[in-house]
């Protein structure tokens, strides 16, 4: 059996920035929306025309999600606040009202990636203080459920930094993973209480030889894991069942930080990354997020958040 398949094409498709993050691919303005951290920025890109637009927040930006039913309205988590912005897409942004102030009891820590689970809950995460290039206060993080009506539990805590974040309806189950762990937890999900239970450690770095930590992922219609190798330069293909390493998708930025599936069929995979010097400088590309093609795979339509 000869496989004639094409290697994907991988294309970077912004400029660069410091710290991309949070990639969204919104079915409704068939664009992508991401966060770029320490420049306190979130952005959109439209790949119809390839306009790469962006807008400057008070704060550090962790995530950006668009608000159910509304094409101007999104949930971003500044610092260590769940706020609703307004924003066009082009212009300036505007902050609405604050939806939620996290992790009061540890002032320094930042929301670092949140997503919104199939009921539009959002699930958010923190970490520690990085008071170093790449050195963190550590079990400083916790994630978090937010429910449409301003209640917030904390779901899992003492995580070093929050991350991962996808969900697979069918098989009861929710990814998650704490980047200094080095693997990818599974938690029991019930999709109608939006409750998390049981954590399971379904797949470790250090079993398959694996450099640098775990950063963002997303899920395809296989049930397949599509995961951030962060100081790997790679996105890793991962079936969750079985813990196998599928497939190596080189990247050419060393920090890679998230992917999402997204395009009019759902077949391109987005891929942020960051372009920070950690004592050696990451050039161009790094720092720009990526579309990569040809992977033979596609996601679910990414969830709004519903206020």
């Amino acid at each position: 059996m000869f496989n004639h398949q094409m290697p994907p094409q991988v294309t970077a498709v912004t400029e660069p920035v410091w710290l991309g993050e949070g990639p969204h691919w919104s079915h409704d303005h068939q664009a992508l929306f991401f966060v770029s951290i320490f420049d306190k920025t979130i952005h959109k890109y439209n790949p119809s025309n390839g306009k790469h637009t962006r807008a400057k927040l008070g704060d550090m930006p962790g995530f950006i999600i668009p608000v159910e039913g509304k094409m101007d309205r999104f949930v971003v988590g500044l610092k260590r606040r769940v706020v609703e912005v307004q924003w066009d897409g082009e212009g300036d942004a505007t902050e609405v009202r604050e939806l939620a102030e996290l992790d009061k009891h540890s002032p320094d820590n930042r929301i670092n990636d949140a997503k919104a689970d199939p009921r539009g809950r959002l699930f958010v995460g923190t970490m520690g203080h990085e008071y170093e290039p790449g050195k963190f206060h550590l079990k400083q993080g916790s994630l978090y459920r937010l429910e449409r009506d301003g209640s917030v539990s904390r779901v899992a805590q003492d995580i070093d930094i929050s991350n991962g974040l996808c969900w697979d309806v069918q098989r009861s189950a929710f990814y998650y993973a704490d980047s200094f762990e080095y693997a990818i937890r599974r938690y029991d999900y019930d999709v109608n209480t939006g409750n998390i239970s049981n954590p399971k450690i379904i797949f470790k770095y250090s079993d398959h030889g694996l450099d640098g930590i775990v950063d963002g992922m997303s899920i395809d219609t296989d049930g397949n894991l599509w995961v951030a190798n962060f100081d790997g330069s790679q996105v890793l293909k991962i079936d969750p069942v079985k813990g196998a390493l599928l497939q190596r998708v080189p990247i050419p930025a060393l920090q890679t930080t998230s992917v999402t599936w997204g395009g009019p069929s759902l077949d391109v995979l987005y891929v942020t990354s960051a372009s920070m010097n950690r004592g050696q400088e990451q050039k161009p590309p790094c720092g720009s997020t990526f579309k990569v093609t040809g992977l033979g795979a596609r996601g679910h339509p990414n969830n709004n958040v519903k206020l």
